[in-house]
């Protein structure tokens, strides 16, 4: 999910929004088709891989390495060569995407060597300092955009100290997490540090979904489903607060395992990816850009599989029954989702308008 789905999610973000933030001409379709077919087989080779021998995957992970490392040199040339104003977020987006490029690489190394802990640390690394950096970065620049627009006695507020500090807290999780990989147990004072900072973090984030119009988000429904997802990024380092402080306690005997992972993956990625996927196919296909009652029943019921799936984590004695209610309820929103809006893709504008 951390290699394989995301970095196809963002190229449509990335050559769509990119060309505007940056004052830049149309990227054609084109140019994008041959390194995303080689991803997509590149994967393919991987997956096959995992069965058959490690050098196969390993060779797979290149592949897809190398393709996404071309896609990283267009945007970044794009960034380059624009003379906008305000580059801040699409630099930042250059970065995450660079670091992306890099841990694949390592990813493939790490294959090749069949050295599992190189590849934890790949994931590790591209989780906090690519992934969450590129949600944190458009959520930065979006939410507030869309709230002002949306809310009009709410104030498009989005100081760039809180885009460093909430970035800053992102990649501290990075060597935090490689330091658990390797240096096992951390010394309590350390842990005690981690889990005050996160805790810090996560009601600064709070009070931001609420400062950015959470409460009065739920009036639009398609706003409302940006911001519930932004509200899940503040309860994952909350949770990792928690589980920091259990830790710390115990000499790390007790913790609440995986849910703080799951409530950033599933909760913030998967419910900012629901609203920005279901906005863009509305937009695009040339339909009203709103969520109606079948998807905001969507979103809701990914909340409620991101609730399960943090529960199993947290009572293991209960995890076989709500993990497989969590994948029921995830299922479902990725089919229903799927039945609703893949029938738009491929077909002429409703408007009438070119795409």
């Amino acid at each position: 999910m951390t290699f394989g789905f995301m970095p196809l999610f963002f190229v449509g973000f990335m050559f769509t929004a990119g060309p505007r933030w940056l004052d830049a001409p149309d990227v054609p379709a084109r140019i994008l088709v041959l390194p995303v077919a080689l991803m997509v087989w590149g994967w393919a080779l991987t997956l096959a891989g995992f069965h058959l021998h490690h050098l196969l995957s390993a060779a797979g992970v290149a592949v897809v390495a190398g393709a996404w490392s071309t896609l990283c040199f267009f945007f970044n040339r794009m960034v380059w060569r624009s003379r906008a104003p305000d580059r801040v977020h699409a630099v930042l987006v250059a970065l995450a995407c660079t670091v992306g490029a890099l841990t694949l690489w390592l990813a493939a190394l790490g294959l090749a060597l069949n050295d599992a802990l190189w590849i934890r640390s790949a994931v590790q690394i591209a989780l906090w300092c690519f992934i969450a950096t590129m949600f944190s970065v458009v959520s930065h620049r979006m939410l507030p955009f869309f709230s002002a627009n949306a809310l009009h006695f709410v104030a498009a507020w989005r100081p760039f100290w809180l885009l460093g500090g909430l970035l800053g807290m992102l990649w501290l999780q990075a060597p935090l997490a490689l330091g658990e990989i390797w240096m096992w147990p951390f010394p309590n004072e350390l842990r005690w540090a981690q889990a005050g900072s996160e805790a810090g973090a996560s009601l600064l984030l709070l009070w931001v979904a609420v400062r950015w119009g959470l409460v009065q988000s739920m009036k639009i429904r398609l706003l409302a489903m940006l911001h519930t997802g932004f509200v899940w990024l503040g309860l994952a380092l909350g949770l990792a607060a928690i589980s920091h402080a259990m830790m710390a306690l115990t000499e790390g005997n007790d913790s609440l395992g995986l849910a703080p992972t799951h409530a950033l993956t599933m909760g913030y990625f998967g419910g900012t990816l629901l609203a920005m996927v279901t906005r863009v196919s509305s937009g695009h296909s040339g339909r009203a850009v709103a969520a109606d009652g079948p998807v905001w029943f969507l979103h809701w019921l990914l909340h409620t599989a991101v609730v399960l799936r943090v529960s199993a984590a947290i009572w293991p004695s209960q995890s076989v029954a709500l993990t497989l209610l969590a994948v029921a309820a995830w299922t479902s929103v990725c089919v229903g989702w799927s039945i609703r809006y893949g029938n738009w893709f491929g077909r002429i504008r409703v408007d009438g308008r070119p795409g």
